[in-house]
């Protein structure tokens, strides 16, 4: 260690703050801060979350996992910013990641995720992109499946 501390940046103290209530759990807390920001949608915060999960295990048996997450919550943000043609695309790339993987992983279950994404394209898609489907009465919502202990 030099004589100075590792500088924090203020995005890794933002992200520390954020997933703190959820150290200490079964999942990782970057995982579950994820879900948080999203359910509150904090779409681009929940993109930053769980990218510090994703970027050491890109490669690993959950990068295209994670990816596909990070991927949802892009096409969302650019839906918050009313890119309905960016967020399609982010859309797919997601459902092409997740696809990847089992019904249910980690505790997610990637059937319902699935729907979710054909929903929010069929929308989109049924509007030709002129309209944006992101309205307060039709927040997504993700949540976990919780097994017994």
């Amino acid at each position: 260690m030099g004589l100075y501390p590792e500088p924090v940046s203020h995005k890794s103290a933002r992200i520390a703050a954020m997933i703190e209530s959820f150290q200490g759990r079964e999942l990782d807390a970057h995982y579950l801060g994820y879900f948080d920001c999203f359910n509150r949608q904090l779409f681009y915060e929940a993109h930053d979350v769980l990218e510090n999960l994703w970027l050491p295990d890109r490669h690993g048996a959950n990068g295209n996992f994670y990816k596909g997450l990070i991927q949802l919550a892009g096409a969302f943000v650019h839906l918050q910013k009313n890119r309905l043609r960016p967020s399609a695309a982010l859309f797919k790339l997601s459902q092409a990641n997740l696809g990847k993987y089992p019904r249910v992983h980690e505790q997610l279950d990637l059937e319902r995720v699935q729907a979710l994404i054909q929903s929010w394209l069929g929308q989109l898609e049924l509007h030709d992109f002129k309209v944006n489907p992101l309205t307060q009465a039709n927040l997504p919502q993700l949540g976990l499946i919780h097994t017994p202990a």
